[in-house]
C-alpha cells in the first residue's frame, strides 16, 4: 500500500460489527494490523489480521503503529474517536491525510437521543480519566449535563455531590451499555438515588434542580469570600472583580498569580473558561495547601500551585499571557522580572494596600506607563440607631499592557 491514507480509524459501538458501515467492514477485512482495546477487538470479532491491544500508556503503541506506515492498519475506538477519543493522540504522530476516519455515534449523541435532549444545549463532560471536580462549575440551575463515567461508581459520586450542594431534587438518569444487547436506562432523583449494579460503561445525565440556598457557583468574577477557605489573605470580592476585569482573561491563556494567598484570583481566572490555565505562586506552605483545597472545591483541579518566593519561583515556568501581583510587591526586582516574562500584548496587574507598595506602583507607572487606579469600597453598617458608611482600606491598582 503506498500513497494516501494507510491507517483507518473506526468508531465502533456496543452493537459491534452490525453497526459498522460497509466501508468500515471492508477496512477490517483488508487490514494487516488491527489495534484497539480488548473490548473493541471483541466487538469487532472475528478479525483475521494480526491484533494489538492498547498498552498503558497508549503512547507505547505508537512505535508499533508507525512501523507499519504504508500498510493497511486499522485502529478501533469507541463511538466518535475525535470526541474525547484516541483520534487526537494519533494525529500527534500521523498527518490527517494519512488517515481515513469512519466515526461511529458518540455516547453523548446516544444519550441525547434516548432522553430527547437537544445536544447543543447540554453540558458535555468526560469524567473518564479526568478529575471528578470538573463537574462542579457545570452544576447550574436548569442545566442539562451529560457526563461520561469513569466506571460504575461514578453515578453515586455525582449524586453525592448534588445532594451535598443542595441539589438533591435534581433528576438523574444512568444510561448503561447503550446501543447493545445490555443497554439499560434508569431514572431517579439525586436524593432518592438507589440504583445498584451499574455497568462500568455508562453515561450519567443530570437535569439540575436547585433548592433555595443551594451552593451554586456564580458565573461572574467577584464570588463571595465564603466560597473560599482563607485566613484573611484574600482579595475582597469587589476588588477581585475589578482585578479580573483588568486582567481580561481570554480563552486558553495562562495566568501567574503571584502572592496567591487563598488562590482566589487564579481560580476565578480558570472559571472564566474551561481552557484557561493558572499558576498560583505562594511562599507559605500552609497557604499553598489551602489553595489546592480551594481549587478542588471550586472545580478547577488543574490549577498549578508553586510553593516559593517570587521572582525566584519563576524559573522553568511556562510563559504567561497575564500576571497578577497581589502579594510580595515590595520584593526587589519583582516587577521587572514579571514584565520580562510577559510576551507582547501581555497584561500585568498589581495591587497595593500599603504605602510602601503604593509608592513602588507609582514609580512603576511613571517609568512604564499604563493605568493607575485607586479602588475605594464602603459598606453600610449600623451607626447608633442609624446607618453609616464604613470604608475598607483603599487599594491602588496598576495595570500595564506590554507593547505589541
Amino acid at each position: 500500500m503506498s500513497g494516501g491514507p494507510w491507517l483507518t480509524l473506526i468508531g465502533i459501538g456496543e452493537d459491534g460489527r452490525d453497526g459498522l458501515s460497509p466501508a468500515a467492514a471492508r477496512a477490517l477485512a483488508q487490514a494487516e494490523l488491527v489495534v484497539g482495546a480488548k473490548r473493541h477487538l471483541d466487538l469487532a470479532a472475528p478479525i483475521a489480521a494480526e491484533t494489538l491491544q492498547w498498552p498503558s500508556p497508549l503512547t507505547d503503541a505508537l512505535p508499533a503503529i508507525l512501523a507499519r506506515r504504508g500498510t493497511a492498519v486499522v485502529v478501533i475506538a469507541s463511538g466518535d474517536p475525535f470526541f474525547y477519543g484516541v483520534g487526537t493522540l494519533l494525529c500527534q504522530s500521523i498527518a490527517p491525510n494519512e488517515m481515513m476516519v469512519l466515526p461511529g455515534i458518540s455516547s453523548f449523541s446516544l444519550a441525547a437521543a434516548r432522553l430527547g435532549w437537544s445536544l447543543q444545549d447540554c453540558e458535555l463532560i468526560s469524567l473518564h480519566g479526568r478529575p471528578f471536580e470538573r463537574l462542579i462549575p457545570a452544576l447550574q440551575p436548569g442545566a442539562r449535563i451529560l457526563a461520561l463515567s469513569w466506571d460504575g461508581t461514578t453515578p453515586a459520586k455525582v449524586v453525592e455531590e448534588l445532594t451535598k450542594r443542595g441539589l438533591g431534587g435534581s433528576r438523574v438518569c444512568v444510561l448503561e451499555a447503550m446501543g447493545g444487547r445490555r443497554e439499560r436506562v434508569r431514572h431517579a432523583t439525586a436524593e432518592g438515588f438507589d440504583l445498584a449494579d451499574i455497568d462500568a460503561l455508562n453515561v450519567v445525565a443530570v437535569e439540575v434542580v436547585a433548592a433555595a440556598g443551594a451552593k451554586v457557583l456564580p458565573l461572574t468574577a467577584g464570588r463571595a469570600a465564603d466560597c473560599f477557605e482563607h485566613d484573611g489573605q484574600i482579595t475582597k470580592r469587589e476588588v477581585r472583580a475589578m482585578a479580573l476585569a483588568a486582567l481580561a482573561p481570554r480563552r486558553g491563556e495562562l495566568l501567574w498569580d503571584i502572592g496567591a494567598g487563598s488562590g482566589s484570583i487564579g481560580i476565578e481566572w480558570m472559571l472564566a473558561h474551561a481552557a484557561n490555565r493558572a499558576i498560583a505562586i505562594e511562599p507559605r506552605a500552609d497557604r499553598t495547601e489551602r489553595i489546592r483545597r480551594n481549587a478542588l472545591a471550586l472545580g478547577v483541579p488543574d490549577l498549578t500551585v508553586i510553593e516559593g518566593p517570587a521572582p525566584a519561583a519563576f524559573a522553568g515556568l511556562s510563559p504567561p499571557q497575564a500576571i497578577f501581583i497581589g502579594g510580595g510587591g515590595t520584593t526587589p526586582g519583582l516587577i521587572e522580572a514579571a514584565l520580562a516574562a510577559l510576551p507582547p500584548g501581555g497584561r500585568l496587574v498589581a495591587h497595593a494596600v500599603t504605602l510602601e507598595t503604593e509608592m513602588l506602583l507609582v514609580e512603576a507607572y511613571k517609568r512604564y506607563g499604563g493605568e493607575l487606579t485607586q479602588i475605594a469600597v464602603s459598606h453600610a453598617e449600623p451607626l447608633g440607631g442609624f446607618l453609616g458608611w464604613w470604608p475598607a482600606r483603599p487599594v491602588v491598582q496598576w495595570r500595564l499592557e506590554t507593547a505589541r
